[in-house]
């Protein structure tokens, strides 16, 4: 998007710099051909009372420095463009001394003119016209920037140009063939004005000037295609093939291809390698979570399923065959259909309790073991104690701490333990827990299933099989683990949690 303003802004510039050249060798032709004629004013022994106004001192240039450098001044692009230059006027006759001076340089600014292609006009101190191609014996001081000249003073102009034929409509995209640039030079004779040296001419076209630098402009636009193209190449390796590739693969993964979780062949660059690897990561979540959740709804279906049927099974046969039924078998059917009941209504407070604790957000609080068992209620079961570390500060609340410790003290006494046996350390700001009881532990066959949801072994006692699930997912929630270490006796499990 910056390229097309640039060039713009180069446009104009080398517009401008064009300008300024053409100012620049009005300057230098006006100079010398002001010299000439200073000298033959000398030659004539015009009287000073016949010269003009007196010169003004240049407070800019240095009274002793033998030199009077005037630098070009005009800018295309913030001086004003004043109209055509106006026709010259009738004039009162000029000195003859003046008017023959003017007839002999006549010659010189037409043989001039012939090669510079300038416009030339010789005044007077009174701004009649004494050389020049026409105008002469015409009046010019009504000019600005004569009269500026007559007063002493260097002026330069841009004026609309006026032109007998048309320019070519591939020039009107340029400013610089509408104008044309007027220069007016005093020609100082003894501290005052002899006359003025006024000259114009219309810029270097800058369509006719790069035409002429052709070679060098193919080379530049060859540089700038090679440039653009080779961006294209880089931003199409880069950035478009990359993404492209991103949104097949976002289509196959939504078409279920679980092949498609995987990283692309090219990313291009970092931040395109980023977002790909946290777009698949999500996605393999997603997956996994929709695994979790079939799998979760189809063990969730079957543990409701079994009391769902017996408590069925039994209304039936009361209904159907209750009347025939004695008090001790109706008695026997109630309290299965009641037992069953109840274990609906355990396995649905466990699932919420799973819920809560798998959308657990962590509050930023803290607590110490000691702390959390005091929380719980008395214990007749077993005996439960912190052998170390109990002054160490946990990242969880106290509340949720209770959670893990009392599912993993009801899971120990579950299983024949009597007493558990609690020792926290900390390190690198991670505090390791080790719950320990010297229960019935855990066979070997089971121990890669402990934290699968309703996986137990006492099912026939009670048991859920989501007390471990509760305990994970609470400590996932608070950026912890859990994991079953070996033991001697009993079962051991180890906690990481970060520490405060």
């Amino acid at each position: 998007m910056a390229l097309p303003l640039v060039g713009l802004f180069f446009f104009r510039l080398y517009e401008n710099q064009l300008i300024r050249q053409t100012e620049a060798e009005l300057i230098a032709q006006g100079a010398a051909l002001g010299a000439i004629y200073a000298q033959e004013v000398r030659d004539a022994g015009v009287a000073i009372e016949k010269l003009g106004a007196a010169v003004p001192a240049d407070s800019a240039t240095d009274p002793d420095s033998p030199y009077r450098p005037i630098e070009p001044r005009l800018d295309l692009a913030s001086d004003y463009v004043l109209p055509a230059r106006p026709p010259a006027i009738t004039a009162t006759a000029t000195d003859p001394a003046v008017a023959a001076i003017g007839a002999r340089l006549s010659g010189i600014l037409a043989e001039t003119q012939k090669t510079t292609l300038a416009g030339f006009r010789l005044l007077d101190p009174k701004g009649v016209v004494i050389a020049g191609r026409e105008e002469i014996g015409l009046s010019l001081g009504a000019v600005e920037e004569v009269r500026q000249a007559l007063a002493g003073r260097y002026a330069s102009a841009l004026r609309q140009r006026i032109s007998d034929e048309p320019p070519p409509s591939l020039y009107s995209v340029s400013r610089g063939t509408r104008v044309r640039v007027f220069v007016a030079m005093p020609v100082a004779v003894d501290g005052k004005v002899a006359g003025v040296v006024y000259l114009s001419r219309t810029p270097n076209n800058i369509v006719k000037h790069l035409y002429g630098e052709r070679g060098k402009v193919g080379l530049a636009a060859i540089a700038i295609l090679g440039g653009t193209l080779l961006i294209g190449l880089v931003f199409l390796r880069t950035v478009s093939r990359p993404i492209y590739a991103l949104m097949e693969r976002t289509k196959r993964i939504a078409a279920g291809d679980r092949d498609a979780i995987r990283p692309l062949d090219h990313h291009g660059t970092r931040e395109m390698a980023a977002l790909s690897d946290v777009f698949l990561d999500m996605a393999e979540k997603l997956h996994a979570r929709s695994d979790s959740i079939q799998t979760f709804a189809t063990h969730v279906s079957h543990e409701l399923k079994s009391p769902l049927t017996a408590i069925q099974g039994a209304a039936e046969l009361l209904r159907d065959s209750g009347s025939a039924m004695d008090e001790g078998e109706r008695r026997r059917f109630s309290n299965n259909i009641v037992t069953d009941a109840e274990r609906l209504n355990l396995l649905v407070r466990r699932l919420l309790d799973l819920a809560r604790a798998e959308n657990l957000a962590p509050g930023g609080e803290s607590t110490l073991a000691g702390a959390a068992l005091a929380l719980l209620p008395a214990e007749d079961r077993l005996a439960v104690r912190v052998e170390g570390g109990g002054d160490i500060r946990l990242r969880m609340s106290a509340e949720n701490a209770a959670i893990v410790l009392a599912n993993l003290i009801d899971n120990s006494a579950r299983h024949g333990a009597t007493l558990v046996s609690i020792t926290a350390a900390s390190a690198d700001g991670k505090a390791t827990i080790l719950v320990s009881d010297d229960g019935a532990g855990i066979s070997p066959s089971n121990r890669g299933r402990i934290f699968e949801p309703f996986f137990t072994t006492r099912r026939d006692a009670g048991g859920t099989g989501m007390g471990l699930g509760i305990v994970l997912a609470l400590l996932k929630a608070h950026d912890g683990t859990i994991r079953l270490v070996d033991s001697e006796r009993g079962t051991r499990f180890e906690i990481i949690l970060p520490a405060v």
